[in-house]
């Protein structure tokens, strides 16, 4: 695959909302699942799906803690994501009232 083809690749997957969306909140924490669905307000099988075309396509890295799996950036390669994230808003205030209102699901 050329680099072309790899960045080209990389922005489609961007071009949803939600994928982008959680990019962005990757950007500020690493995060599990049920953490994703109770910010972006949507059914675990609709982030399920998103998280595996995100690390399908190399911007996420998943880790596996007990029985949880928590997601990262991976875009060490990818300089042109980074520099696209440099542009969209912080998503950090999302994160804080979600994670410490929701459910315990990932402690």
């Amino acid at each position: 695959m050329s680099k072309l083809e790899e960045v080209a690749d990389a922005l489609k997957l961007l071009g949803d909302r939600n994928r982008l969306t959680i990019i962005a909140l990757l950007q500020v924490k690493e995060l599990c699942v049920c953490e994703i669905v109770d910010i972006l307000k949507t059914s675990q099988p609709n982030i399920s799906q998103h998280m595996r075309k995100l690390r399908d396509g190399g911007l996420v890295k998943e880790s596996r803690r007990g029985q949880w799996v928590y997601y990262s950036l991976c875009l060490e390669d990818k300089p042109y994501i980074l520099d696209i994230l440099k542009q969209i808003p912080s998503q950090a205030a999302l994160i804080e009232p979600a994670v410490w209102e929701t459910n315990d699901c990932c402690t």
